[in-house]
């Protein structure tokens, strides 16, 4: 790398445009989405999909709500010309679905492209060309009014021949491809050049769509261009301004949102972000962005793992796991403050005292999308007691009262950091189970009966200590009586301070679960649990587990 960049990288030349409108304002609706997944995102496939894969993703597609749908490049191949044929006469395009195809600015490439769309009832044919100064000194070698007359040529060859498709509800879009790299003055000229060629009307609009190709500079700095194009248009009522966008910058996400605080109607994208290079905007975040504030973006997320699972056998691609709303782990908290405020948040939702979603580190409820609460705490060496809490409650039904939460934490943390790797629910519950449940040394329970009257309970139990010792004792219940009868036979004294119990599972053999602390002479305490079909027996058990860990 260079120590001074400035020698080999030039900085972006900002737009002119000190009344700029997009900062101050808001998104209140959304846009017309585009997808351009079996297009744009097919070219950029090491192996690209089959007819019957494009089929398969085409249907998800519809099924999520996508109206306009780039379908492929007819012109290019075989393959791409015969999946939109089968679309077509197979009668598998929605009558509220348009379908849309691209390219070049070429007599015959369009001349193969109407003959894909023949039968079509709703079309878009999308023309572009390169507008920007580098593909215009590199690649085309040729100066503004040669690449102005190849964007009005081209949109002449579609209208000579739009009489072919008389049966087709047609539109057209047409790209200056690298506009946010060309300069905003050129771009406009040439867009005009295309209207007074098309003529669009405000009930038959063309569509312009200003690509972000390649991202060259900051998402402020894109919505400058849109808005600026956007005052500068003639004819305005008589289009659709649509966007682009790339990530090469890592802000396609934010260049599209503030496009669309500029004026941009409309959203090409593609599911996951696939596309060249670092990809396109990714229309499920952009969309569920819209969500989480409110604005129904009328698309349809509700099985979002369903979705990923069709893109990735389609595409053989996969959708990286902190991929926003739809990757494996975003929502996942390893840390334990941010699982126990979960935990908390989450509790307050339920009991329904919100109006609105306001969960700490969720920004949606995972639910909407068929996502399941027991994935969004997981517990490894970094985890707290309230991961490790939320998770023995979520998936056993074990509620461990607050007190020891915050004694088995670091035990369970100590065994995690041992394994040096995440935990299943499983794992955690054997972790409890062995440090507390199966605590029979040195006091084991092996018999106990007790009955009472007048509010005295006596008890007589077996027990294991070495040997075998018959007990006897007495209080006001049997957890009482059991203590009086240990403290009989020559155990550490101590006393009861807390006690909760609840049922484990329902129906036939159910178990339950007590749970007991207890605190010796010198003011140690310590939690112990029991767990057995019968709740008195589930209780004394706690107790000797309790007597067994101090």
């Amino acid at each position: 790398m260079y120590k001074d960049p400035s020698a080999k990288y030039a900085s972006f030349r900002p737009v002119e445009l000190p009344d700029r409108e997009w900062p101050d304002r808001m998104l209140t609706s959304r846009p017309i989405w585009c997808s351009v997944d079996l297009r744009d995102g097919n070219q950029a496939l090491a192996v690209p999909m089959n007819v019957s894969q494009k089929l398969e993703l085409f249907d998800a597609l519809v099924k999520c709500g996508f109206k306009e749908i780039e379908v492929g490049f007819p012109a290019a191949s075989n393959t791409e010309f015969t999946f939109i044929r089968r679309l077509i006469e197979d009668g598998r395009i929605p009558d509220d679905v348009t379908i849309q195809v691209l390219v070049q600015a070429r007599e015959d490439l369009i001349e193969k492209t109407v003959e894909s769309l023949l039968g079509a009832k709703r079309a878009i044919i999308h023309l572009y060309n390169s507008t920007s100064p580098a593909q215009r000194r590199v690649v085309f070698g040729l100066d503004k009014p040669k690449i102005v007359n190849i964007a009005r040529n081209g949109t002449r060859f579609v209208k000579e021949r739009v009489e072919r498709l008389k049966g087709t509800e047609l539109g057209f879009e047409y790209s200056p491809e690298s506009f946010s790299g060309t300069e905003v003055e050129f771009a406009l000229e040439i867009c005009h050049a295309v209207m007074e060629v098309w003529k669009p009307t405000a009930e038959n609009k063309i569509i312009l769509n200003l690509p972000d190709t390649v991202e060259v500079a900051m998402p402020n700095v894109y919505a400058d261009q849109i808005e600026w194009f956007r005052k500068h248009l003639n004819n305005r009522e008589s289009a659709i301004i649509s966007v682009h966008t790339h990530n090469d910058r890592g802000t396609g996400t934010a260049a599209t949102e503030l496009a669309m605080l500029a004026g941009a109607e409309r959203v090409e994208g593609t599911l996951f972000g696939n596309g060249e290079r670092t990809g396109n905007v990714d229309l499920v975040t952009v969309a569920l962005n819209l969500y989480m504030h409110g604005i129904d973006p009328g698309l349809d997320f509700t099985n979002l793992n369903a979705l990923c699972g069709i893109y990735e056998r389609c595409t053989g691609m996969t959708v990286p796991p902190r991929q926003p709303y739809s990757g494996e782990l975003v929502f996942t908290a390893f840390s334990g403050s941010h699982q126990d405020a979960i935990k908390k948040g989450l509790a307050e939702w339920n009991q329904g005292n919100r109006p609105h979603w306001d969960v700490p580190y969720l920004t949606i409820d995972p639910s909407d999308l068929s996502r399941e609460y027991r994935e969004i705490i997981r517990v490894n060496s970094q985890s707290g007691k309230g991961g490790v809490a939320y998770l023995l409650e979520a998936e056993f039904g074990i509620e461990l009262p607050k007190d020891l939460q915050r004694e088995f934490g670091p035990i369970a943390n100590i065994e995690v950091d041992r394994m040096g790797r995440e935990v299943t629910a499983e794992e955690l519950k054997a972790m409890f189970w062995h440090e507390y449940i199966d605590r029979t040394t040195p006091w084991k329970l092996e018999q106990f009966d007790a009955n009472g009257s007048g509010g005295v309970c006596i008890c007589s139990a077996k027990v294991w200590n070495g040997q075998e010792y018959t007990l006897t004792g007495e209080g006001n219940g049997p957890i009482a009586a059991f203590v009086n009868a240990l403290h009989n036979g020559g155990a550490l004294k101590f006393e009861v301070t807390n006690y909760r119990e609840h049922a484990l599972s329902t129906g036939e053999g159910a178990s339950a679960i007590s749970y007991i602390q207890i605190k010796v002479a010198d003011g140690t305490t310590r939690w112990g649990a029991g767990v057995d079909t019968n709740m008195e027996l589930a209780s004394i058990k706690a107790v000797l587990s309790a007597l067994n860990r101090v």
